[in-house]
């Protein structure tokens, strides 16, 4: 989102507008911030709905709602009729959202039209559209359409998931929140002294003036419904309370997993769809008039939406036709549009008994209408269609998706595509997001760093020869291969050399993924003009566009064509200072500085900031200042540094560095003073005499020895040591004596490894080299389940093939290295890490458990999954005391959460789920064990929780005290 870009929202409620509100769309946002006035960031994703046109009644616009996920429901607002297309929504994205979240979006869309008639559509050039952003509000939008332009509907941070978007465009289609309806008193209590306090405005109930629900009655299992703790000024305390039901049972609210038949009715009410006919996403499926073969009934009107993947197109064949023949069809017919709605393409008008020839779309959607006048009986028609991908792309800027995108590709796939654009011009490709693997390394003549936007997620694997999307620069498939793409990598751009692109993806018949979605579009490249695009040094073509560069030493003049001198330089001294423009007074706004840093063969250069003021946070997107060893822009990069933290020393890795300032043209800072100095690398030659590692310092170097070794008293060569070592951080490497070279002969060495109770220890072997012996008697590494020799063995390996993966059962693993007198191989190499988790025993000594292995030091990681199962012995329970309980907050407890279970796995009954900072403080099971559950999502992560266990008596009712 632009910096410039600001939003508020702005309450405000309006009854029975006069004006056509077009499409259905009276945005109301859900929780923040008034996006009327709110600038679109460029690189939006957009999309326009169509259907027929709504239905006219009451309108009303949206008031502000919660951050987070919002529990919404649905009384609705009617619009006016259009005097455009209808019930179609154009849709961009900002801040371009990741392929998972559009993916989503697509999800949600495709969702509401597979159940209704409205129809979300890629943005072109219309005004109107919708705008998936990222607003302050966190999840929002406005009911239905506000106004002319473009409209937000706000996916902010743990808003990403299906049911919340299919919600948030319930509200742009025209639905309230089903909790407000003028009647919902009789079906739910508002328990308003549980209301957080500031939020009672979202529990207010509209006025029958000011809304229309359609003859619906009211609808608990809606997706635009409140759960009964939304709001709640705590986890277990109702703020809407169903009333019970004719069985004595309270329904179920805040359901967000699809649409109910309730929010489906309705919409369809809204929107005048047809009452027969459908929305057709399979791949291939068949579809026919009301009641065939026994004939239709006069006055039938029905209408089909054939709708498969960007980049498929429809064949449609009709098996059956007998419809009353008329001059022109203008009785009975059906009619086939080559689009998305009743004014596209007409393909044909049919009646009578003679069938068409099949129709091939030219594009991805079909629209199939069926209307009868007559009362001539007929068996009317029956017809089947498919999807076909691939084929001539004959136009300047278009979508192409694999099949099935964004749901996984279909098994045994073959598409070809052959995009064909102007003359004079390129293909450009553009990867929107990506999750794809491995690809051969495309050739450096057809690459743009600008060209190419993609989701990508195809099966991963090292040569591509299962799962492939292959692009060749040319008009077949001997033209010259640019890449073949599998896996989860992003691809770098791509733009062709001609105004031809060839394009196969193939899918086997096993492992099947989320595929990818491309854009392709006309791409000229300006600075291959006799004029060099107008530069006066470098020209740069980028996505769409150009842009002049200067080299090192100067900088863009106010035109942006020319160059002069500027800031940065060529330095060759062995020591000096640099500055950032017009230090120590704040830096000038659009300065590029390039300082290059020579020094003689053999020597480093260090860098050492005395004074470090940007603007910027991690970022760094805004004014930065980047360190590179080399001397060009691709040079390995040390880092890019921002903000009021003065970075590290950093020490070239070789004889040259490069120093480059950037700001922009907004907010200026002080900037930076930094002094460079050069060393003798010893260690480059010779190895610095070392027997076995060089560490070179500032004006002078040390050796060092490998595992195994101390340094001898010359400082140079290395002897052997004790070989007894302690292990207690979390992660790290275990390597035999002297790797990577051979280990020495007749040597024992152990490795004691502990790591955070209530955690196990998981070793991975990434090599293993040591005689072999079928009983491993000779030279052998032993791995034991607990704190030395004595506990339960986990193997004893040697040989060449590296063991599977082994995990303890505690929080402590020992390992026994063993070699003997003759043959010594390479050994071997293993990483310990910590895996949470496992079995514990409650005993009467108490025992602490922790959420995390690095509990106290960071916040528990993301995408953590964990169960603990802790068991008594017989005849007594178990108690847990909680000593630090602090877990993401949420009403409901759906992103992190701890549950307990009166048993040994999640069957038990549960105890309850918990999260936020006011955890019970002690439990006690009711049996002899207890399980625990903790799960974090990929977002905000907390300190976590501490707990201690121990084995008591059995209590007569369980109970956990706060």
């Amino acid at each position: 989102m632009p910096r410039t870009a600001r939003a508020s929202w702005a309450p405000a409620r309006w009854v029975r507008s006069p004006s056509p509100p077009h499409c259905g769309h009276v945005w109301s946002p859900c929780a923040g911030a008034d996006l009327s006035q709110s600038r679109v960031p460029e690189g939006s994703m957009l999309a326009t709905c169509r259907s027929r046109e709504p239905r006219p009644g009451a309108l009303t616009h949206g008031k502000s709602r919660r951050k987070r996920r919002s529990r919404v429901v649905s009384s609705m607002r009617a619009p006016r009729a259009p005097s455009r297309p209808a019930g179609a929504a154009r849709a961009h994205g900002s801040r371009r959202p990741a392929g998972s979240q559009r993916a989503i979006f697509r999800q949600a869309m495709r969702h509401w039209e597979k159940h209704t008639c409205v129809t979300f559509l890629e943005r072109n050039d219309e005004d109107s559209y919708i705008v998936f952003t990222y607003r302050p509000c966190g999840c929002c939008s406005y009911v239905g359409r506000r106004g002319g332009g473009p409209q937000a509907i706000s996916i902010g941070k743990n808003c990403d998931k299906f049911g919340i978007v299919v919600h948030e465009l319930g509200h742009v289609i025209g639905f309230w929140h089903e909790h407000t309806r003028p009647d919902r008193d009789d079906h739910v209590s508002i328990i308003r002294e549980n209301i957080q306090p500031g939020q009672e405005y979202n529990f207010l109930k509209m006025e029958p003036e000011e809304v229309e629900s359609l003859g619906e009655t009211y609808d608990f299992d809606s997706i635009m419904h409140y759960a009964r703790n939304t709001f709640s000024r705590g986890i277990f305390l109702d703020t809407i309370l169903p009333k019970y039901d004719v069985n004595g049972v309270r329904p179920a609210i805040g359901q967000r997993t699809r649409l109910s038949k309730g929010d489906i009715a309705q919409a369809r009410k809204l929107y005048r769809c047809p009452a027969c006919g459908e929305t057709l996403q399979d791949s291939q499926g068949n579809f026919s008039s009301p009641e065939f073969p026994n004939g239709y009934s006069a006055h039938m009107h029905c209408v089909w939406r054939i709708s498969v993947t960007p980049g498929e197109k429809i064949i449609l064949n009709f098996t059956t036709l007998d419809l009353y023949r008329s001059r022109l069809c203008w009785y009975d017919y059906v009619e086939v549009r080559d689009g998305f709605w009743r004014k596209a393409t007409l393909r044909g008008r049919f009646c009578g008994n003679k069938l068409p020839e099949p129709i091939i779309s030219t594009d991805s959607r079909l629209w199939v209408e069926f209307r009868s006048s007559s009362n001539w009986v007929g068996k009317g028609f029956f017809a089947v269609y498919e999807a076909i991908c691939g084929g001539d792309v004959k136009k300047d800027n278009g979508h192409i998706q694999s099949p099935n995108y964004p749901d996984d590709y279909r098994p045994s796939k073959v598409c070809v595509w052959k995009i064909t654009v102007s003359e004079g011009f390129h293909v450009g490709l553009t990867f929107q997001s990506f999750e794809v693997g491995e690809h051969i390394p495309p050739l450096p003549a057809v690459l743009d760093s600008h060209s190419l936007q993609w989701e990508w997620d195809i099966e991963r694997h090292d040569s591509c020869a299962y799962d492939y999307l292959e692009i060749r620069d040319g008009s077949s498939e001997s033209s010259s291969l640019i890449g073949r793409y599998c896996g989860y990598d992003k691809p770098d751009d791509i733009k062709s050399t001609s105004n031809r692109l060839w394009m196969k993806f193939v899918s086997d018949g096993s492992i099947n993924k989320a595929g990818f979605a491309v854009n392709f579009f006309k791409e000229v490249d300006e600075c291959s003009r006799p004029n060099n695009g107008g530069c006066e040094q470098r020209c740069v073509n980028t996505l769409g566009s150009y842009k002049c560069a200067c080299d090192p030493g100067y900088e863009l003049a106010s035109d942006k064509r020319r160059c002069e001198a500027a800031c940065g330089g060529f330095l060759t001294k062995l020591n000096g200072s640099i500055t950032s423009p017009g230090w120590p007074k704040e830096y000038p706004p659009n300065k590029n500085c390039i300082w290059q840093l020579v020094a003689p063969t053999q020597y480093r250069i260090s860098l050492q900031f005395d004074f470090f003021e940007t603007e910027g946070n991690d970022v760094c997107k805004y004014d930065f200042v980047e360190v590179r060893s080399g001397l060009t822009a691709d040079s390995k990069l040390h880092g890019k540094f921002c903000g009021a933290e003065k970075p590290d020393v950093i020490t070239s890795q070789y004889n040259n560095m490069r120093i480059e300032f950037k700001s922009d043209n907004t907010v200026s800072k002080k900037g930076f003073k930094a002094h460079f100095f050069s060393d003798k690398d010893e260690c480059s030659k010779n190895n610095g005499g070392c027997q076995h590692e060089c560490l070179n310092s500032f004006g002078s170097y040390e050796c060092q020895c490998r595992s195994g070794f101390v340094l001898h008293s010359n400082r140079h060569d290395c002897k052997e040591a004790g070989c007894d070592h302690k292990v207690t951080s979390t992660t790290g490497t275990i390597t035999s004596p002297n790797w990577p070279d051979k280990y020495p002969s007749k040597k024992e060495c152990t490795w004691a490894i502990s790591t955070t109770p209530g955690h196990r220890v998981k070793l991975t072997f990434s090599e293993l080299d040591v005689e072999a012996q079928q009983e491993c008697a000779y030279d052998h590494l032993e791995v034991y389940d607990g704190k030395d020799t004595k506990a339960p063995a986990l193997g004893r390996f040697c040989g060449a093939k590296e063991p599977e993966p082994l995990v303890s059962s505690g929080n402590k693993m020992f390992l026994k290295f063993v070699s003997d007198n003759s043959v010594q191989k390479k050994g071997f190499e293993a990483t310990h890490a910590t895996v949470c988790g496992g079995q514990v025993r409650a005993e009467v000594k108490t025992k602490d458990l922790y959420s995390h292995a690095q509990f106290g030091d960071n916040n528990y990681p993301g995408g953590s999954d964990c169960e603990w199962v802790i068991m008594a012995e017989e005849g007594y329970g178990v108690e847990l005391i909680f000593q630090t309980f602090e877990i993401e907050e949420e009403a409901d407890c759906g992103y992190d959460y701890m549950e307990l279970f009166d048993g040994y796995d999640g069957t038990a009954p549960r105890l309850g789920r918990f999260c936020g900072s006011g955890p019970p403080e002690e439990v006690y099971s009711a049996g002899d064990s207890v399980m625990i559950r903790f799960h974090s999502d990929d977002t905000i992560n907390k300190k976590g929780f501490h707990l201690r266990y121990t084995s008591t008596k059995f209590q007569d009712t369980l109970h956990t005290r706060k």
